[in-house]
């Protein structure tokens, strides 16, 4: 890849065990970053494979549409995507609040967040959310600092048994 490489943007929700990567770079600014995340999964796909987990890959564009896939040992294993230009509104959703929530919460995004026990606004949040640090992949510290922001296998494990 010419030029320097993106940064990482790592944000965690340790109650979850929820781990978003976002790159950070010149192709993943503005409006055209959403579409340029969906259109690059090789890391997703290593790291389904590597850690034998599903490994997730979402883009949201809040004018546009919502899209998530699946990843399973480095092959798709599921996806959905709404357009919401193509997304017709009962009357009920139109004059109800709750309606149009609980309808979204059927979306990808709302499914999404359910499987990992949030809300879609929790989810949604994540890239603002204080935990989040960007790593500059080329920095002599960034696998140190990563390695602190990840949950721990061991932790988790003593945690588990214990339990």
């Amino acid at each position: 890849m010419p030029g320097p490489l993106p940064s990482l943007h790592v944000t965690v929700i340790r109650r979850r065990k929820v781990v978003r990567l976002a790159f950070l770079g010149p192709q993943t600014a503005g409006a055209r970053g959403a579409r340029w995340h969906a259109d690059h999964h090789a890391l997703p796909r290593l790291l389904s494979r590597a850690a034998n987990a599903t490994v997730h890959v979402y883009a949201y564009e809040p004018e546009e549409g919502e899209e998530v896939i699946a990843y399973g040992n480095g092959r798709r294993v599921g996806g959905d995507q709404v357009a919401y230009g193509d997304v017709e509104l009962s009357g009920e959703e139109e004059q109800d609040d709750a309606a149009f929530k609980r309808m979204r919460a059927r979306w990808p995004m709302g499914h999404l967040a359910y499987v990992f026990g949030l809300t879609r606004e929790e989810l949604l949040g994540m890239p603002r959310a204080a935990s989040g640090v960007v790593l500059t992949l080329d920095a002599e510290d960034t696998e140190e600092r990563l390695e602190g922001l990840l949950p721990s296998p061991q932790l988790s494990r003593a945690t588990s048994d214990a339990a």
